[in-house]
């Protein structure tokens, strides 16, 4: 019973895409960028973000789990549109790190 609510859960997180195998599928995370001199940079002039959330993870991914933030290849994954929101679906080992809090 507790599989099944970690289940719902997380494909109630992922927008209803379930990652198959050791894949997990990762929301970017909105980082506000600022020169050293104080300025903004626009949306338009970013780069995605190598850093995102994760939203949902496949049943074979042993190191990841909902909601871990972590670091990614800027050139790794296939990345997927849903809502109006990007999304990245990566290999576990393709993740670069995960950051944790203190």
């Amino acid at each position: 019973m507790a599989t099944e609510t970690k289940e719902k859960k997380n494909v109630e997180a992922a927008k209803g895409f379930q990652p198959l195998a050791d894949r997990v599928f990762i929301a970017y995370t909105e980082e506000m960028e600022r020169t050293s001199g104080g300025i903004y940079v626009p949306e338009t002039a970013k780069e995605k973000p190598q850093r995102g959330i994760v939203q949902a993870v496949g049943k074979d991914v042993k190191q990841l789990k909902v909601g871990d933030q972590v670091l990614f290849d800027k050139y790794s994954g296939s990345k997927l549109r849903i809502d109006d929101e990007d999304y990245l679906i990566l290999k576990e080992e393709d993740v670069l790190g995960v950051f944790t809090t203190k």
